[in-house]
């Protein structure tokens, strides 16, 4: 069944968190160098864990709760990575450091808001089958 909706905003998740952090930059330094995931440790294991993530969570469709706590799971790695950014946007003040955000900052927002929908079909699909087994 992986053909279901919800797997593809998983995968559309796992290519925003996997593939687009090469593409797009974080932020543009004072030297209008741009800086990627790649500087920080951090960003790289989170981006890294939220794609390994979602992609797991994509093979595991037999079983819809598993899938939905894996979902909420990446939700929360995907905040806390959303949270280094905000603190590293905010915390240098004026021109100091950051000129200039990238939109690569947003990524981890916009797969929150893919695994959001993914959940919303899951419960869909989970409400669809427990109506069906009332039947029986």
């Amino acid at each position: 069944m992986l053909q279901r909706i919800q797997s593809l905003y998983m995968l559309a998740s796992a290519i925003v968190t996997g593939g687009l952090p090469f593409v797009f930059e974080l932020w543009a330094d004072k030297n209008k160098v741009d800086v990627f995931f790649t500087s920080s440790l951090i960003y790289i294991s989170l981006f890294v864990l939220s794609t390994v993530l979602a992609i797991y969570s994509i093979f595991n469709f037999k079983k819809r709760q598993h899938q939905f706590v894996l979902n909420r799971l990446n939700m929360i790695f995907n905040f806390i990575l959303l949270g280094f950014f905000v603190y590293r946007s905010l915390n240098l003040s004026g021109e100091t450091f950051v000129s200039e955000k990238g939109i690569g900052m947003f990524l981890p927002a916009i797969s929150i808001v893919l695994l959001v929908l993914a959940n919303k079909a899951i419960k869909k699909d989970e409400d669809l089958v427990k109506s069906v087994d009332r039947l029986r």
